[in-house]
């Protein structure tokens, strides 16, 4: 569909309505058919993505029918909820977690690349929402490459108190490495800095922490772009393989969310070992039980009155 609105407009074609078709057009249409709770959440899209580059590749993923890390997540009452909170590198293992967790858990997204921790203290509210969440997987790191390393900490600090009042597991991925490039202010020591700095915070609070940087650090000469802090396609792959085992181990059971069962409608039957069924003797039946309590026992063969020998 996208496809064809490209095609349709590079050759200046017309629609029913006499105009030149847009992505814009087809989504709004698009959108339109959605329910409610869908409409909510594309106009959060709308509001948080931002004109410059994500809503719009958005828009076009979304006429395409695509997949994509920002896609309306319909929560199972049975399964845990999940939220990621990260920038670009958490925006493409997303999906793959999502994947991953697939019948375990509600794997939802932060509507936007969070950027840096000022723009989590500003926005932490609008992407936590009203929902429970059972566990909150964040960072924040390369966007905050060049800033002071006193105000990342007290941001950062202030970030995880408000995520702590939740009552989700909380756990901290740390900054995953980048490679010098001056002209782009990567600093490969800034990285190291800001995670010593978060995994200070986060044994302070208590946190658990996924440690990335390490993880993918033996890796990075197979995966990671040439003077690029994000990964190819293997790289996201051993990343959302390592996140969603961190998120998994990060799961507890929750006694507001109903069980998942395979058994309805089957009658209960105790767990008894079939050794020890064979020792449990077969009921009396009330007819003998009644016999015996008005009458004399009738005389029972000699093999059954002979004693047993112990054991």
């Amino acid at each position: 569909m996208a496809e064809t609105c490209d095609e349709w407009a590079a050759a200046g074609r017309l629609n029913l309505w006499g105009e030149v078709p847009r992505i814009d057009e087809l989504y709004q249409q698009k959108a339109a058919t959605l329910s409610p709770e869908r409409q909510a959440w594309e106009r959060t899209l709308q509001e948080n993505l931002g004109n410059a580059f994500y809503l719009p590749i958005h828009k076009r993923e979304f006429v395409k029918g695509a997949s994509t890390a920002w896609d309306f997540v319909p929560d199972d009452p049975t399964l845990a909820r999940v939220l990621i909170i990260g920038d670009s590198i958490s925006r493409a293992y997303t999906l793959p977690v999502r994947r991953a967790l697939a019948g375990k858990a509600n794997v939802h997204r932060a509507p936007e690349n969070c950027g840096p921790t000022a723009t989590g203290l500003k926005k932490l509210d609008v992407w936590i929402g009203s929902g429970k969440w059972d566990v909150i997987y964040f960072n924040f790191g390369i966007h905050d490459r060049a800033t002071p390393v006193a105000d990342y900490e007290q941001r950062l600090n202030q970030i995880i108190v408000r995520l702590r009042q939740t009552g989700a597991s909380i756990i901290w991925a740390s900054t995953t490495p980048i490679p010098s490039v001056p002209a782009k202010e990567q600093d490969p020591a800034a990285i190291v800095e800001r995670n010593a700095i978060a995994a200070r915070l986060a044994q302070k609070h208590g946190l658990i922490v996924d440690d990335l940087f390490t993880f993918i650090t033996p890796h990075l000469a197979a995966t990671q772009l040439p003077n690029d802090v994000h990964f190819n396609a293997r790289g996201y792959e051993l990343l959302a393989t390592r996140v969603a085992a961190s998120i998994s181990a990060g799961l507890r059971p929750s006694p507001e969310r109903p069980r998942r069962s395979s058994s309805a409608g089957r009658s209960f039957r105790p767990r008894t070992s079939p050794a020890k069924r064979a020792r449990i003797p077969p009921p009396v039946p009330l007819t003998l039980l009644v016999r015996w309590r008005f009458r004399p026992p009738p005389r029972l063969p000699s093999r059954i009155l002979r004693p047993r020998t112990p054991c």
